[in-house]
C-alpha cells in the first residue's frame, strides 16, 4: 500500500500536520512526506530538535505522573497527537488504576489510531475536537460522562497552544477550562518560546504559513500569563528539559545547553 493509499478520508496529503511533524520528531511511523519536509527543514537550522521533542514528551510524561502521584484521578489531554508510549493512561494508572483520561485531537488520523487503541477500554475515551472551540469539548457526552468538574482535573496543553494565533485567544482558551475546574486542579502547559534561534523560527515559520502547523513563538511572559489563577509549582516555567519536582533525583537532562527551538513548561494547581 502506498503513503497516499494510507491516507484516511479528510485528510489532505499536502497540507503539514502538527501531530505528523511531532511524531516524525519522535521517531513514529505515521506521518506523511509534507511532515517530514517540514521536519527536515527545521532539523536543518536547529539539528537538536529531535531531542527536544523528547525532551517535552518525558516532561509531559514527568508532570503528569507527579499530579496523579498528588491525587488527581481525572486527566484531559488536549492536543493528544499520535499515540505515543508511555501514553498519558499507561502513566496515571500506574499511580491509581482507577484514573480517568479523555483524549482530544483534531486531527482525524490521531483520532483513527485513537479508535483502535482505546476501544473498549473502561474510563478512558477519545474525541475528535478543536481546543479553539472549548465549549464544544467541555459539554462533549464523552467528556461529561467521564469527568467529574466538581472534582480536581488535570487538564494538559503540552505543545499545542503555541499553534493558536494571538488573534484567536489563548488566554481566553485556558480561561475557559479553568472557569469549569475545581479548586486543587492542575494545568500542565509546554510552549515554544520566541527566545528560540530566529533561524528556527524563521524555517519553521516559512514552512507552515497559512496551515493548521504554523505557530507562535511566545516570550515568557506571555506564557506565564496563560497561568492566570494558577500557582506555579516545582521549578516554575523552565524549559522542558530542565523541569523536575525534586532537585535532588537522579535526573540527566537530554541537552546540556540551550536548544535552538527552545520549549519552555510548567504545571500550575489552580487556587481556591
Amino acid at each position: 500500500m502506498t503513503e497516499l493509499e494510507r491516507v484516511p478520508p479528510g485528510v489532505d496529503p499536502s497540507v503539514p500536520s502538527s501531530a505528523r511533524v511531532y511524531d516524525y520528531l519522535l521517531g513514529g511511523k505515521d506521518n506523511l512526506a509534507i511532515d517530514r519536509a517540514v521536519a527536515e527543514k527545521l532539523l536543518a537550522v536547529a539539528p537538536d530538535t529531535r531531542l527536544v521533542a523528547k525532551a517535552n514528551r518525558a516532561f509531559q510524561v514527568g508532570a503528569v505522573r507527579h499530579v496523579a502521584e498528588l491525587g488527581v484521578r481525572q486527566f484531559i489531554d488536549l492536543g493528544t497527537g499520535i499515540p505515543t508510549s508511555p501514553s498519558i493512561h499507561e502513566t496515571v494508572r500506574e499511580v491509581n488504576p482507577a484514573c480517568r483520561v479523555i483524549y482530544v485531537d483534531n486531527d482525524p488520523v490521531v483520532r483513527m489510531h485513537a479508535q483502535v487503541l482505546l476501544a473498549d477500554a473502561p474510563g478512558i475515551a477519545s474525541i475528535q475536537a478543536d481546543l479553539r472551540r472549548p465549549a464544544d469539548i467541555l459539554d462533549d457526552p464523552h467528556v461529561t460522562g467521564l469527568i467529574d468538574f466538581e472534582q480536581p482535573v488535570c487538564v494538559l496543553m503540552v505543545g499545542v497552544l503555541h499553534f493558536v494565533m494571538d488573534e484567536e485567544d489563548p488566554a481566553g482558551i485556558v480561561a475557559a477550562f479553568r472557569k469549569r475546574m475545581a479548586p486543587g486542579s492542575y494545568l500542565i502547559i509546554s510552549h515554544a518560546m520566541a527566545e528560540s534561534a530566529p533561524e528556527a523560527i524563521n524555517q519553521l515559520q516559512m514552512a507552515t504559513a497559512g496551515t493548521a502547523a504554523q505557530g507562535r513563538f511566545r516570550a515568557h511572559e506571555d506564557v506565564l500569563r496563560l497561568f492566570d489563577g494558577f500557582e506555579l509549582v516545582g521549578p516554575g516555567l523552565v524549559p522542558v528539559h530542565e523541569w523536575q519536582v525534586d532537585p535532588a533525583e537522579d535526573h540527566l537532562p537530554l541537552l546540556d545547553s540551550v536548544p535552538q527551538l527552545l520549549i519552555k513548561g510548567g504545571v500550575g494547581r489552580l487556587i481556591a
